[in-house]
């Protein structure tokens, strides 16, 4: 089948190349010339990890490639996927349409036989129906069902995501349309991943009610963490007595610094203004939000107060600014409320991360970029652990310690220990939801 992705961002771009890998003939456009440029000589403009080999891969078999040519993708497509960006509004917090609407209005006039136009942007309830109507007004001619297919990807898993599902979720509203989704699929539905089939608004319905909910279990675990601090109680067991409950589960329930990337922010953010819209306030989702926009200030008090509220003039390391391991995304990063906050106290700051630099020299401003712990660590007063990447998982505490003016360290994710740090050599240590002041010795 041939198959048309509208947009080369994440979503578009994983996407695309894990249907060529089904053996799809897939076009990738995009109206960013030089973004095509560099995909076609093999450049991948994000990282994810084993996403530039299967790419290349495809390439070299004929059934990957991309245009800026939307007429030419769209030729002969069985198919045709729009997944563009749907940033946050400004002012009220609904999701921008504007890029949806305009894939609509283009894909309108270059139908020339039955095409499904399937919805992979994460879009509020009714707008598979605004594209429907869109291309109609567009070309009242045109043959063609709309799909409604939303995307669970996560950022640093999104190959093994795609190709070892879930769920699948496909809205649409009549078998015709099905059956062409069902074929886009095959691969899947013969390895008996599920695939559930709805109505269109359930399909959308799904995709914001999921990520709140992981959403909503990070906040209220990392509200559990501020009270373990106040209480004696140990956070990481916390999560582990909850977890063992089927019910609950373990996931998504590590005490940190808040929930960031692309879609939890976004996604609540739409939800709680869909809930506004209809009368219906998601009074969950806004305090959620409104708790994770808490959990980054007190990270901030937490560095403050590890070097007892001077922070002018301090040297701080910072390992990790991407909102998690393994993707150079900093989209709603926690770095972004962290590190701003201590060069605004007069620290200065030196960063580390295994992928980010790029991405975030321009979003920071002021910061010192190594590309090394210990050069970090040389003569600082703290050091924060802020992303949890694997390089960070197994750091020689006592080589660090030696190498600090004042050995402190907040430790934002729970990768060590108070005994650990004591037994490296420093002074004071912090984190997130447990006792820290080496009271296990």
């Amino acid at each position: 089948m041939k198959i048309a992705m509208i947009g080369t961002g994440y979503v578009g771009l994983v996407s695309g190349v894990c249907f060529s890998d089904f053996g799809h003939d897939v076009v990738c456009v995009d109206k960013n010339e030089e973004k095509i440029a560099k995909l076609q000589s093999g450049e991948v403009p994000i990282y994810e990890p084993g996403l530039d080999e299967l790419m290349a891969r495809n390439v070299e078999a004929g059934r990957l490639s991309f245009t800026c040519d939307m007429a030419a993708a769209m030729e002969g497509a069985e198919a045709v996927f729009i997944a563009v960006g749907t940033p946050t509004r400004r002012g009220d917090g609904h999701a921008d349409l504007t890029y949806v609407k305009a894939a609509a209005t283009e894909i309108a006039g270059l139908i020339k036989s039955y095409t499904v136009v399937v919805t992979k942007s994460t879009v509020p309830v009714g707008t598979n129906r605004m594209v429907k109507q869109t291309i109609s007004d567009a070309n009242p001619n045109a043959d063609f069902d709309v799909a409604s297919n939303p995307e669970f990807l996560r950022e640093g898993a999104a190959i093994d995501d795609f190709m070892r599902p879930d769920r699948i979720v496909v809205g649409v509203q009549n078998d015709r349309a099905a059956e062409v989704m069902a074929d886009i699929y095959r691969p899947l539905y013969l390895r008996d991943f599920p695939i559930l089939t709805t109505d269109l608004e359930s399909a959308e319905m799904i995709k914001y009610a999921a990520n709140a909910f992981l959403a909503t279990k990070i906040t209220f675990i990392n509200e559990i963490a501020a009270l373990c601090e106040r209480t004696g109680a140990d956070v990481k067991m916390v999560s582990k007595g909850m977890g063992l409950d089927g019910r609950i589960g373990n996931k998504f329930l590590h005490a940190g610094p808040g929930y960031g990337g692309s879609c939890f922010p976004k996604d609540t953010q739409a939800l709680a203004r869909i809930g506004q819209e209809h009368g219906l306030p998601m009074q969950i989702t806004e305090t959620v939000i409104k708790v994770n926009d808490e959990v980054r200030r007190r990270m901030v008090t937490k560095v403050s107060e590890l070097l007892d509220g001077k922070l002018a003039g301090k040297t701080v390391a910072v390992l990790g600014v991407t909102f998690k391991p393994n993707t150079d995304d900093m989209r709603e990063a926690p770095s972004l409320t962290v590190i701003p906050a201590l060069i605004g106290a007069g620290a200065k700051v030196r960063a580390v991360d295994p992928q980010a630099h790029r991405e975030a020299q321009d979003l920071l401003p002021g910061v010192q970029w190594l590309d090394d712990p210990y050069k970090a660590a040389q003569n600082a007063d703290a050091l924060v652990l802020l992303t949890e990447w694997n390089e960070f998982r197994a750091l020689d505490l006592k080589r660090l310690a030696r190498r600090m003016t004042t050995p402190t360290m907040a430790d934002l994710r729970n990768i060590y220990s108070a005994r650990d740090a004591r037994r490296a050599g420093f002074s004071r240590y912090v984190s997130v939801g447990r006792a820290d002041e080496f009271s296990d010795e």
